[in-house]
C-alpha cells in the first residue's frame, strides 16, 4: 500500500519536470513536433540514464583528487561530461536527421525533451529512493530540474545552429559547441553548488541569472526565426 506522504513525494519529483515540458510543447506554436517523436525522445532520455550512471561511477573511480580539484573533477567530467554527452546523443540519433526537424526551434524542443527524461529519472532518484525529502524535491525543483533545462536549450540552440548553417567551418564549430557549451554549464553549476562556500554564494546567484538571461534570448531569436519563415 503506497501511503500519503509517498504519493507527495512522487508528484514533488514528476511535476516540475511535467510543467516545464508543456510550457515548451506550448511556446512551439508554429508547427507542432509529433507526439510520438516528443514522446520517444523523453523516453530514451529516460533510459540513458543507466549508461550515464556506469559512465559515472567508471569516471569516478579514476577520481584520485582532493579538495577542490576533486570537486571540479566531479563537477565537469563525471556530471557534467557523461550527462551532457548521452543526451545530446539521443538527440543527434532520434532527431537530428529526422524530417520533422524542420525549423531552427526544433533543435530546442528535442534537447529538452530528451534532457527532462533524464531529468525525471534522476529526481525520482533523489527525492524518491535518496533522500524521501519534501525539502530536497523543492529545492531540486527550482533547481536541478531547471538547470537541465536551461542546458538542453543551449545544446539545442547551436544543434541547430549547425544544421541550418550553410558555412561548413561554422558548422562543424557550431557542432561541437552543441556538447562543448552545455558541459561547462552543467560542470561550472554542479561545481558552484558542491564547494557549499558562502562566499560563492552571490557567484551562484549571478550565474543563475545568467543562464536564464542567455536561454531566453536563444529562446527568443529561434522563435522570432521560426515566425518569420
Amino acid at each position: 500500500m503506497i501511503d500519503r506522504f509517498s504519493l507527495d513525494l512522487v508528484a514533488v519529483a514528476v511535476i516540475p519536470v511535467i510543467t516545464i515540458l508543456l510550457i515548451f510543447y506550448y511556446i512551439d506554436r508554429h508547427e507542432k513536433e509529433p507526439i510520438g517523436l516528443l514522446l520517444k525522445l523523453f523516453l530514451f532520455g529516460m533510459l540513458i540514464s543507466g549508461p550515464i550512471l556506469f559512465l559515472e561511477i567508471m569516471l569516478d573511480y579514476f577520481n584520485r583528487f582532493t579538495g577542490v580539484v576533486s570537486y571540479f573533477y566531479t563537477a565537469f567530467i563525471v556530471a557534467g561530461f557523461s550527462e551532457e554527452f548521452f543526451k545530446r546523443s539521443v538527440v543527434i540519433k532520434l532527431a537530428f536527421n529526422n524530417k520533422h526537424f524542420n525549423e531552427r526551434f526544433d533543435g530546442i524542443i528535442y534537447s529538452v525533451f530528451v534532457s527532462l527524461g533524464f531529468a525525471l529519472v534522476e529526481n525520482v532518484l533523489y527525492v524518491i529512493f535518496g533522500y524521501q525529502s519534501y525539502q530536497v524535491g523543492i529545492s531540486r525543483a527550482f533547481l536541478s530540474v531547471p538547470s537541465h533545462m536551461l542546458f538542453a536549450v543551449t545544446m539545442g540552440y547551436y544543434l541547430s545552429l549547425s544544421k541550418y548553417s550553410t558555412n561548413e567551418r561554422k558548422k562543424m564549430n557550431y557542432y561541437r559547441q552543441s556538447l562543448i557549451a552545455p558541459i561547462l554549464l552543467h560542470g561550472a553549476f554542479n561545481f558552484i553548488i558542491a564547494i557549499q562556500a558562502f562566499v560563492f554564494m552571490p557567484i551562484f546567484l549571478i550565474f543563475l541569472v545568467y543562464l536564464w538571461y542567455i536561454n531566453i534570448l536563444r529562446i527568443n531569436k529561434l522563435k522570432h526565426v521560426k515566425e518569420e519563415e
